[in-house]
């Protein structure tokens, strides 16, 4: 049996890894190059959590996930993960906080919960929130350098016998009663099974599927002044809720004295776009709200960007992940709808997209993501 992976960012590159680690013939195609900055995964960082807010069964998926991230260090001889801990924050009562705690409390996460005065003692860029604000401490949270995981992913599914096609565009994608034939430019390939995980392009080769892109931009800051409370030890990654349907996200400088930030996805923050078309530039209008709320929410950054880059989401309406075979198809598995909390499961995903693929039960429950809840 032969299969193809379309598209290799965080979830391609990890199912290519999967399959080829399972002695499958697999080929993969990347329309840029592994690591590329065109379209969901990239920008140096990407946060990991396992107490995760958006779905309880998103835990299990987790937990997996960082085993693998440990056993693809492990594989590939590159640092991929900086356990440095997380933060959520907020109101007690708002998505942020409540959706954390449940997580933590029905899988049983050590997690640590602390007062507006205890989190601005420990962690002194989060002073001055509200009385009734906390803070949730996750000790086994991070963050991941997603160039440096795909490339290793793909690196290391080529060492167990995965054949990768580099800037090769998938046009379009057959699905036979026997297989399929995936088509490029230059050439045909004909295939038993076809994974597409194709990020915001999924939504041009399936679009019966309810799938959105949007461009979202990621925004640096250098400090202005003592530089220390901004180091990743004193500004771990973390999420906080503002009220008024506004939350940012960020962490402190890692790798060069920037401190990176951005908006949650809330509200209607980022416009829908076609992720063939969409300008990557950037204007004032893609800082412009973020930094109308750091000088109150984090007071001490320079007022205007050091750096801006714009990366894509895909939403479904939900907001959770589609993995599965849409319509029951036998030759047709999907992963898609990253709805900008997909990376940190990438390598999970990546297995549970193998074992579909393969007819196995996967390791953790994945119902609430079948694509067919659309169809």
């Amino acid at each position: 049996m032969t299969v193809a992976v379309i598209g290799l960012g965080a979830w391609g590159s990890s199912t290519l890894w999967r399959l080829a680690a399972a002695g499958v013939k697999v080929i993969g195609f990347e329309q840029f190059t592994p690591g590329h900055a065109n379209g969901s995964s990239h920008g140096g960082s990407r946060m990991f959590r396992t107490a995760c807010l958006e779905h309880n069964d998103l835990v299990p998926l987790a937990q997996r996930s960082l085993t693998l991230w440990r056993e693809l260090e492990d594989a590939s001889g590159e640092a991929l993960f900086d356990n440095s801990g997380g933060l959520l924050i907020g109101p007690r009562d708002g998505h942020v906080v409540a959706g954390t705690l449940a997580a933590a409390r029905v899988h049983g996460i050590p997690v640590e919960e602390l007062s507006a005065d205890q989190l601005g003692a420990r962690f002194p860029a989060h002073q001055g929130l509200p009385a009734d604000h906390v803070g949730v401490w996750e000790p086994t949270g991070g963050l991941i350098r997603p160039e440096a995981a795909i490339r290793a992913a793909v690196a290391t599914a080529r060492t167990a016998g995965a054949v990768v096609y580099e800037n090769t565009r998938v046009t379009e994608i057959d699905v036979l009663d026997d297989g399929a034939v995936v088509r490029t430019p230059t050439r045909d390939f004909r295939v038993e099974q076809v994974v597409v995980t194709a990020g915001p392009w999924v939504a041009k080769l399936l679009p019966e599927l309810p799938l959105e892109p949007v461009r979202m931009p990621t925004t640096w800051f250098r400090p202005t002044g003592d530089v220390e409370p901004f180091a990743l030890k004193n500004f771990p990654s973390f999420i906080r809720e503002l009220g008024h349907g506004k939350a940012i996200w960020g962490h402190g400088f890692q790798d060069g004295p920037d401190v990176k930030l951005g908006l949650e996805d809330g509200g209607g923050n980022f416009k829908p776009i076609d992720p063939d078309t969409t300008d990557r530039g950037v204007t004032p209008a893609d800082w412009h709200t973020l930094t109308g709320l750091l000088a109150t929410a984090v007071p001490g950054l320079g007022a205007l960007p050091s750096a801006v880059t714009t990366c894509m989401i895909t939403k479904t309406p939900d907001r959770q992940f589609l993995l599965g075979r849409p319509r029951g198809s036998r030759a047709l598995v999907v992963g898609a709808g990253c709805a900008g909390h997909g990376f940190k499961h990438a390598t999970g995903i990546g297995e549970a997209l193998a074992d579909i693929t393969l007819g196995r039960p996967t390791g953790s429950p994945l119902g609430f993501t079948d694509p067919n809840r659309f169809l």
